[in-house]
């Protein structure tokens, strides 16, 4: 699965304020809603319900939080770099920095998990994080993404 398609046009943010989890996840539910053409409450409210459920936070400052949403025809991915990381409860107790977010339309339970499988692979490798870390530009964040540039212990 190429990552790199399932980001949506204009759903990569480099630099985002965030002084809390929830913050954070605001910043993701606006984005996808403007990228996606949805309701940002909507999408806060589906993130919200899934965290409750257990943190998204994967360790080494990153988090894939995820969401089903009415309306959507496809996986959809937005990802944001916060300038700060926050707590955010993950298994690591690490503070989180990245949030690639997933949004899936309700029955759509295969292409969902194939995605949350490749993007938490893909968000293992050491080298790939560092590099968005580094990232200038949206361009360069999302070329990281595409399959034939994941790094090899990523994929």
């Amino acid at each position: 699965m190429d990552i790199g398609e399932l980001l949506a046009e204009d759903g990569i943010v480099l630099r985002s304020g965030a002084s809390s989890k929830r913050q954070a996840l605001q910043v993701v539910a606006e984005t996808a809603a403007s990228a996606m053409g949805l309701d940002a409450a909507r999408v806060m409210d589906a993130l919200l319900e899934r965290e409750a459920l257990g943190s998204t936070g994967l360790g080494s400052g990153v988090a894939v939080p995820h969401a089903r949403i009415e309306g959507l025809a496809r996986v959809f991915g937005v990802f944001v770099r916060l300038d700060t990381p926050v707590a955010y409860g993950s298994v690591d107790d690490r503070p989180v920095d990245l949030l690639f977010a997933l949004f899936a339309p309700p029955r759509d339970g295969a292409d969902h998990l194939r995605a949350l499988a490749a993007v938490s692979r893909a968000v293992r490798s050491p080298e790939l994080r560092e590099s968005l870390r580094q990232a200038r530009t949206v361009d360069a964040a999302h070329a990281l993404f595409v399959t034939d540039k994941v790094p090899a212990t990523a994929a």
